[in-house]
């Protein structure tokens, strides 16, 4: 089961300051990413940051998987372990999306593109969890 950071009991707003800026952020990629949400699993610390990130829409064929995977890294060491510095229990598992569009966690939206990736916080480090 998760829930969104903001209602969490675990974690309150003051350890994830300004989670709710609409302020595009700044990437690698140079594409306009906003952050839509964060989500703490109650169980075996994993956090969730998702972000909107329109311009890897298969329509726009703007910004490609390798292009939008360093934006995943980026985003990982400069927007989520800031916010989870301090975190206790402390965080184990650190997953960034990129959607298109906004979805619903847990939902369904075949026509959307997403992307995941998964990241151990090491240090000031996120180390990818893929093979």
């Amino acid at each position: 089961m998760t829930r969104p950071i903001a209602t969490s009991a675990i974690i309150g707003l003051c350890a994830f300051p300004a989670l709710a800026d609409d302020a595009a952020l700044a990437v690698p990629s140079g594409q306009p990413v906003t952050f839509l949400d964060a989500i703490w699993a109650e169980q075996g610390g994993t956090v969730r940051f998702r972000f909107v990130a329109p311009k890897i829409a298969k329509e726009a064929q703007s910004i490609d998987f390798a292009e939008a995977e360093q934006d995943m890294a980026f985003l990982c060491e400069n927007y989520a372990l800031p916010k989870v510095a301090g975190v206790n229990p402390a965080v184990s598992q650190v997953i960034i999306s990129l959607s298109d569009r906004p979805v619903a966690f847990g939902q369904s939206a075949p026509d959307a593109t997403q992307f995941f990736e998964a990241y151990q916080p090491v240090g000031d480090d996120c180390v990818w969890e893929g093979l």
